[in-house]
Protein backbone atom coordinates (compact mmCIF):
# COMPACT_ATOMS: atom_id res chain seq x y z
CA UNK A 1 0.00 0.00 0.00
CA UNK A 2 2.88 2.68 0.95
CA UNK A 3 4.43 1.50 -2.67
CA UNK A 4 1.42 2.32 -4.58
CA UNK A 5 0.82 5.53 -2.47
CA UNK A 6 4.15 6.83 -3.33
CA UNK A 7 3.92 5.61 -6.86
CA UNK A 8 0.63 7.40 -7.01
CA UNK A 9 1.98 10.48 -6.01
CA UNK A 10 4.90 10.03 -8.40
CA UNK A 11 2.02 10.34 -11.32
CA UNK A 12 0.17 13.23 -10.17
CA UNK A 13 3.74 15.12 -9.86
CA UNK A 14 4.55 13.80 -13.54
CA UNK A 15 1.33 15.49 -14.57
CA UNK A 16 2.15 18.87 -12.80
CA UNK A 17 5.52 18.91 -14.80
CA UNK A 18 4.41 18.74 -17.74
CA UNK A 19 1.49 21.34 -16.88
CA UNK A 20 4.50 23.68 -15.25
CA UNK A 21 6.85 23.22 -18.23
CA UNK A 22 4.07 23.77 -20.61
CA UNK A 23 2.87 27.06 -19.16
CA UNK A 24 6.68 28.62 -18.33
CA UNK A 25 6.92 28.40 -22.17
CA UNK A 26 3.92 30.81 -22.08
CA UNK A 27 4.84 32.42 -19.48
CA UNK A 28 8.37 32.13 -18.13
CA UNK A 29 10.14 32.17 -21.79
CA UNK A 30 7.61 34.53 -23.86
CA UNK A 31 6.36 36.67 -21.04
CA UNK A 32 2.82 36.01 -21.69
CA UNK A 33 0.42 36.35 -17.77
CA UNK A 34 -1.73 33.27 -18.55
CA UNK A 35 -4.07 33.10 -15.97
CA UNK A 36 -6.01 30.59 -17.38
CA UNK A 37 -3.40 27.57 -18.11
CA UNK A 38 -5.96 24.94 -16.55
CA UNK A 39 -8.46 25.60 -19.05
CA UNK A 40 -6.38 23.66 -21.54
CA UNK A 41 -6.29 21.21 -18.74
CA UNK A 42 -10.07 20.61 -18.75
CA UNK A 43 -10.54 20.52 -22.59
CA UNK A 44 -7.84 17.91 -23.08
CA UNK A 45 -9.03 15.41 -20.25
CA UNK A 46 -12.70 16.07 -20.79
CA UNK A 47 -12.23 15.71 -24.80
CA UNK A 48 -10.45 12.96 -24.46
CA UNK A 49 -13.01 10.94 -22.06
CA UNK A 50 -16.19 11.70 -23.77
CA UNK A 51 -14.64 10.60 -26.65
CA UNK A 52 -13.98 7.17 -24.96
CA UNK A 53 -17.03 6.59 -22.94
CA UNK A 54 -19.57 7.92 -25.58
CA UNK A 55 -17.81 6.68 -28.81
CA UNK A 56 -15.43 3.83 -27.84
CA UNK A 57 -12.28 5.37 -29.16
CA UNK A 58 -8.77 4.73 -28.76
CA UNK A 59 -7.73 6.58 -25.20
CA UNK A 60 -4.31 7.20 -27.31
CA UNK A 61 -6.63 8.77 -30.25
CA UNK A 62 -8.13 10.40 -27.52
CA UNK A 63 -5.20 11.43 -26.26
CA UNK A 64 -3.77 12.76 -29.48
CA UNK A 65 -7.51 14.89 -30.42
CA UNK A 66 -7.93 16.29 -26.74
CA UNK A 67 -4.49 17.51 -27.61
CA UNK A 68 -5.46 19.20 -30.79
CA UNK A 69 -9.13 20.28 -29.34
CA UNK A 70 -6.95 22.66 -26.73
CA UNK A 71 -4.39 23.93 -29.39
CA UNK A 72 -7.41 25.15 -31.20
CA UNK A 73 -8.67 26.38 -28.52
CA UNK A 74 -5.52 28.28 -26.99
CA UNK A 75 -4.88 29.36 -30.74
CA UNK A 76 -8.51 30.91 -30.94
CA UNK A 77 -7.93 32.48 -27.65
CA UNK A 78 -3.95 33.56 -29.03
CA UNK A 79 -5.78 35.18 -32.16
CA UNK A 80 -8.30 37.17 -30.26
CA UNK A 81 -6.40 38.44 -27.67
CA UNK A 82 -2.74 38.77 -27.74
CA UNK A 83 -2.53 42.40 -28.89
CA UNK A 84 -3.62 42.96 -25.71
CA UNK A 85 -0.70 43.81 -22.83
CA UNK A 86 -0.12 42.70 -19.32
CA UNK A 87 -2.95 43.18 -17.36
CA UNK A 88 -6.10 42.85 -19.66
CA UNK A 89 -4.47 39.67 -21.57
CA UNK A 90 -4.30 38.12 -17.79
CA UNK A 91 -7.76 39.26 -17.72
CA UNK A 92 -9.11 37.29 -20.61
CA UNK A 93 -7.12 34.10 -19.75
CA UNK A 94 -8.57 33.82 -16.49
CA UNK A 95 -11.87 34.76 -17.61
CA UNK A 96 -11.66 31.65 -20.24
CA UNK A 97 -10.56 29.36 -16.98
CA UNK A 98 -13.82 30.20 -15.69
CA UNK A 99 -15.63 30.23 -19.06
CA UNK A 100 -14.44 26.54 -19.13
CA UNK A 101 -15.07 25.57 -15.45
CA UNK A 102 -18.52 26.88 -16.00
CA UNK A 103 -19.06 24.98 -19.00
CA UNK A 104 -18.26 21.50 -17.02
CA UNK A 105 -20.12 22.50 -14.73
CA UNK A 106 -23.68 22.98 -16.35
CA UNK A 107 -23.69 21.03 -19.52
CA UNK A 108 -25.29 18.70 -17.99
CA UNK A 109 -26.35 16.60 -21.02
CA UNK A 110 -22.66 16.33 -22.02
CA UNK A 111 -20.11 16.61 -19.55
CA UNK A 112 -22.65 15.27 -16.90
CA UNK A 113 -21.82 18.37 -14.91
CA UNK A 114 -21.09 17.83 -11.18
CA UNK A 115 -21.69 13.91 -11.15
CA UNK A 116 -18.88 13.70 -13.49
CA UNK A 117 -18.05 11.63 -15.98
CA UNK A 118 -16.76 7.25 -14.31
CA UNK A 119 -15.50 5.04 -15.90
CA UNK A 120 -12.83 6.21 -18.14
CA UNK A 121 -11.01 3.72 -19.87
CA UNK A 122 -7.31 3.33 -19.17
CA UNK A 123 -4.47 3.49 -21.46
CA UNK A 124 -3.79 -0.12 -23.13
CA UNK A 125 -0.81 -1.04 -25.15
CA UNK A 126 -2.20 -4.22 -27.47
CA UNK A 127 -3.39 -6.74 -24.66
CA UNK A 128 -1.28 -4.50 -21.75
CA UNK A 129 -3.10 -1.94 -19.85
CA UNK A 130 -1.53 0.38 -17.65
CA UNK A 131 -4.12 -0.26 -14.97
CA UNK A 132 -1.62 -0.43 -11.99
CA UNK A 133 -0.33 2.49 -10.21
CA UNK A 134 3.43 1.38 -11.40
CA UNK A 135 2.80 1.11 -15.27
CA UNK A 136 0.98 4.31 -14.69
CA UNK A 137 4.44 5.60 -13.23
CA UNK A 138 6.09 4.63 -15.91
CA UNK A 139 3.94 5.53 -18.76
CA UNK A 140 4.08 9.02 -17.29
CA UNK A 141 7.48 9.46 -16.44
CA UNK A 142 8.00 8.80 -20.46
CA UNK A 143 5.89 11.67 -21.49
CA UNK A 144 7.17 13.81 -18.85
CA UNK A 145 10.42 13.34 -20.86
CA UNK A 146 9.46 13.79 -24.17
CA UNK A 147 8.06 17.21 -22.47
CA UNK A 148 11.47 17.70 -21.19
CA UNK A 149 13.06 17.52 -24.56
CA UNK A 150 10.69 18.69 -26.95
CA UNK A 151 10.35 22.34 -24.76
CA UNK A 152 14.47 21.99 -24.19
CA UNK A 153 14.75 22.21 -27.93
CA UNK A 154 12.09 24.76 -28.55
CA UNK A 155 13.66 27.09 -25.84
CA UNK A 156 17.22 26.12 -27.09
CA UNK A 157 16.99 26.69 -30.69
CA UNK A 158 16.66 30.31 -32.67
CA UNK A 159 12.90 30.25 -32.20
CA UNK A 160 12.72 30.25 -28.37
CA UNK A 161 15.46 32.94 -28.67
CA UNK A 162 13.46 35.17 -30.09
CA UNK A 163 10.90 34.22 -27.47
CA UNK A 164 13.01 35.88 -24.41
CA UNK A 165 13.70 38.38 -26.36
CA UNK A 166 10.18 39.18 -26.62
CA UNK A 167 10.09 38.49 -22.98
CA UNK A 168 12.79 41.09 -22.51
CA UNK A 169 11.41 43.79 -24.76
CA UNK A 170 8.77 43.23 -27.39
CA UNK A 171 9.69 46.55 -29.15
CA UNK A 172 13.33 45.78 -29.98
CA UNK A 173 12.69 42.06 -31.20
CA UNK A 174 9.98 44.27 -33.49
CA UNK A 175 12.97 46.41 -34.68
CA UNK A 176 14.55 43.29 -35.43
CA UNK A 177 12.76 42.64 -37.77
CA UNK A 178 11.06 39.41 -35.61
CA UNK A 179 7.66 38.75 -36.15
CA UNK A 180 6.35 38.78 -32.83
CA UNK A 181 2.94 38.01 -32.82
CA UNK A 182 3.79 34.91 -34.72
CA UNK A 183 6.22 33.74 -32.10
CA UNK A 184 3.83 34.43 -29.07
CA UNK A 185 0.90 32.70 -30.66
CA UNK A 186 3.05 29.76 -31.55
CA UNK A 187 4.20 29.63 -27.96
CA UNK A 188 1.12 29.94 -26.29
CA UNK A 189 -0.86 26.91 -28.64
CA UNK A 190 2.39 24.84 -27.75
CA UNK A 191 1.91 25.37 -24.05
CA UNK A 192 -2.19 24.82 -24.82
CA UNK A 193 -1.52 21.58 -26.72
CA UNK A 194 1.00 20.49 -23.89
CA UNK A 195 -1.54 20.82 -20.83
CA UNK A 196 -4.34 18.74 -23.19
CA UNK A 197 -1.99 16.16 -22.73
CA UNK A 198 -1.47 16.55 -19.84
CA UNK A 199 -5.35 16.53 -19.37
CA UNK A 200 -5.61 13.14 -21.25
CA UNK A 201 -3.17 11.47 -19.10
CA UNK A 202 -4.95 12.59 -16.01
CA UNK A 203 -8.03 11.49 -17.03
CA UNK A 204 -7.58 8.50 -17.80
CA UNK A 205 -5.69 7.51 -14.84
CA UNK A 206 -7.85 8.46 -12.58
CA UNK A 207 -10.90 7.09 -14.55
CA UNK A 208 -12.88 9.56 -13.01
CA UNK A 209 -12.97 13.39 -13.73
CA UNK A 210 -15.82 16.03 -12.44
CA UNK A 211 -15.61 20.43 -12.33
CA UNK A 212 -13.74 20.26 -9.71
CA UNK A 213 -10.72 19.31 -10.74
CA UNK A 214 -10.57 22.17 -12.63
CA UNK A 215 -11.56 25.22 -11.19
CA UNK A 216 -9.98 28.18 -11.70
CA UNK A 217 -7.60 27.80 -8.70
CA UNK A 218 -6.46 25.02 -10.44
CA UNK A 219 -4.17 27.86 -13.08
CA UNK A 220 -3.53 29.84 -10.21
CA UNK A 221 -2.02 26.24 -8.57
CA UNK A 222 0.40 25.85 -12.06
CA UNK A 223 0.91 29.67 -12.22
CA UNK A 224 2.51 29.16 -8.52
CA UNK A 225 4.84 26.29 -9.36
CA UNK A 226 6.39 28.31 -12.46
CA UNK A 227 6.60 30.85 -9.93
CA UNK A 228 7.88 28.94 -7.15
CA UNK A 229 10.18 26.99 -9.50
CA UNK A 230 11.41 29.69 -10.89
CA UNK A 231 10.38 31.48 -14.73
CA UNK A 232 12.50 30.59 -17.71
CA UNK A 233 14.41 27.35 -16.09
CA UNK A 234 13.19 24.18 -16.95
CA UNK A 235 15.01 22.74 -14.17
CA UNK A 236 12.93 25.10 -11.79
CA UNK A 237 9.09 24.11 -13.49
CA UNK A 238 10.45 20.19 -12.10
CA UNK A 239 11.19 21.51 -8.43
CA UNK A 240 8.37 23.89 -8.60
CA UNK A 241 6.02 20.96 -9.48
CA UNK A 242 7.60 18.39 -7.59
CA UNK A 243 7.65 20.53 -4.08
CA UNK A 244 4.05 21.87 -4.52
CA UNK A 245 2.53 18.24 -5.31
CA UNK A 246 4.78 16.69 -2.54
CA UNK A 247 4.17 19.10 0.15
CA UNK A 248 0.65 18.90 0.91
CA UNK A 249 1.06 15.05 1.16
CA UNK A 250 3.21 16.27 3.95
CA UNK A 251 0.13 17.48 6.20
CA UNK A 252 -1.79 14.55 5.44
CA UNK A 253 0.83 12.85 7.67
CA UNK A 254 0.11 15.56 10.97
CA UNK A 255 -3.48 14.21 11.35
CA UNK A 256 -5.26 17.52 10.25
CA UNK A 257 -8.81 17.26 9.29
CA UNK A 258 -9.07 17.94 5.51
CA UNK A 259 -11.44 21.05 6.80
CA UNK A 260 -8.15 22.51 8.31
CA UNK A 261 -5.40 21.42 6.30
CA UNK A 262 -7.21 22.83 2.89
CA UNK A 263 -6.82 26.29 4.33
CA UNK A 264 -3.52 25.80 5.67
CA UNK A 265 -1.69 24.74 2.64
CA UNK A 266 -3.44 27.81 0.92
CA UNK A 267 -2.22 30.43 3.74
CA UNK A 268 1.47 28.39 3.60
CA UNK A 269 1.48 28.28 -0.43
CA UNK A 270 0.61 31.95 -0.20
CA UNK A 271 3.02 32.64 2.27
CA UNK A 272 6.03 30.86 0.29
CA UNK A 273 4.91 33.49 -2.75
CA UNK A 274 5.19 36.37 -0.52
CA UNK A 275 8.56 34.97 0.78
CA UNK A 276 10.02 34.12 -2.64
CA UNK A 277 8.98 37.51 -4.09
CA UNK A 278 10.81 39.60 -1.67
CA UNK A 279 13.67 37.26 -0.99
CA UNK A 280 14.07 35.88 -4.47
CA UNK A 281 11.34 37.34 -7.34
CA UNK A 282 12.95 34.90 -10.00
CA UNK A 283 11.85 31.97 -8.04
CA UNK A 284 14.38 28.99 -6.68
CA UNK A 285 16.17 28.18 -10.02
CA UNK A 286 14.68 31.60 -11.97
CA UNK A 287 16.50 33.24 -14.80
CA UNK A 288 13.86 36.14 -15.09
CA UNK A 289 11.85 38.27 -12.16
CA UNK A 290 8.48 38.05 -11.82
CA UNK A 291 6.73 40.97 -13.53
Amino acid sequence: MVMEYVFHILVITGIYIILTLSLNLIVGYTGLPDLGHGAFFAIGAYASSLLAINFGISPWIGLITGAFIAALAGCAIGVSSLRLKGDYFALVTFGFAFLIYEMSLNLVSVTRGPMGLPGIPQFTIFSFSFDSVFSSAILISIFVLITIFIISRIVNSPFGRVLRSIREDEIASEALGKNVAKHKLLAFITGALFAGIAGSLYAHYITFIDPSSFTVMESILILLMVIFGGMGSIAGSLVGATVLVVFPEILRFLGMPSGIAAPTRQMIYGLLLIILIIKRPQGLMGKFKLG
